[in-house]
């Protein structure tokens, strides 16, 4: 799972590395965050494309997934680019979690949720997730990956530990701040706070720095626009036991890129 891509950056990232990341650990399945690929804010078709033709399974996002208009009739289209299930179904375009195979066969199910702290407020996350985990209970496979978009880490902890056992990984995006509390919870679900981003590093959160700052020195707002030089690409390898769901190793990848 790979953590937030900011702009062309990012996505060459993936391009460079993703290919021969699979071949050398043997990887059977790939989500990434791709809610800030098209020029940092959103997502388009050929930004989705690019990602898919790269190696990435499926794509999650988050709220800036509405930013590009172009995209709302795609997410009806292609069951590959989820948006957060907890945006309800009424008038809102898109899927929040669908059913999978990786590359050998296993059937996966990719879920999208997204906080509610400091975010919009829409549908509850924790009980949209029990309404989809007991009532379709029957149709998801042992193996479920969450992306759950999300401000803060503590309501990133809680869905957690509140899934602890009923899905097999929770993994945070939406900071682009990777954290470094990756563990595998008492019943068995993989978890880590942040991802972080795949983005240029000498940035602020992926953005160049020269239209970030203005709005701390004066308050005004400004455009965001993507930084550039070297990029970090940052991922989570998950090892699931595919019979239980349980899983049983992870481990953080980051890797400094030449611009």
């Amino acid at each position: 799972m790979i953590g937030d891509l900011i702009g062309k950056p990012g996505r060459q990232a993936v391009e460079r590395t993703l290919g021969d990341l699979r071949m050398e650990r043997s990887i059977d399945f790939v989500v990434a965050n791709g809610e800030n690929v098209a020029g940092g804010m959103g997502l388009t078709v050929s930004t989705a494309g690019a990602m898919f033709a790269a190696g990435v399974d499926v794509i999650t996002s988050g709220n800036h997934i509405w930013d590009k208009r172009e995209i709302y009739p795609e997410l009806e289209r292609e069951p590959r680019i989820l948006r957060p299930l907890n945006y309800g179904e009424r008038d809102v375009p898109g899927h929040g979690w669908g059913l999978f195979h990786a590359a050998q066969g296993t059937e996966i199910a990719v879920i999208n949720a997204q906080g509610r702290t400091y975010m919009q407020p829409i549908e509850n996350p924790f009980l949209t997730l029990d309404r989809l985990l007991e009532e379709g209970a029957t149709e998801l496979p042992p193996v479920r990956l969450v992306d759950f978009h999300c401000e803060l880490t503590s309501e990133k902890t809680a869905f957690g530990v509140y899934l602890d056992g009923r899905v097999s990984a929770v993994v945070g995006t939406h900071t682009h701040v990777p954290t470094a509390d990756e563990r595998i919870m008492p019943r068995g679900t993989g978890y880590v706070s942040d991802l972080g981003m795949t983005g240029p590093v000498d940035s602020v959160i992926g953005f160049a720095p020269a239209t970030v700052l203005p709005r701390f020195l004066t308050g005004l707002p400004t455009r965001f626009e993507v930084g550039s030089g070297p990029v970090i690409f940052n991922a989570l390898q998950i090892d699931i036991d595919t019979a239980s769901g349980a899983t049983l190793a992870l481990q953080r990848i980051s890797r400094l890129l030449d611009a």
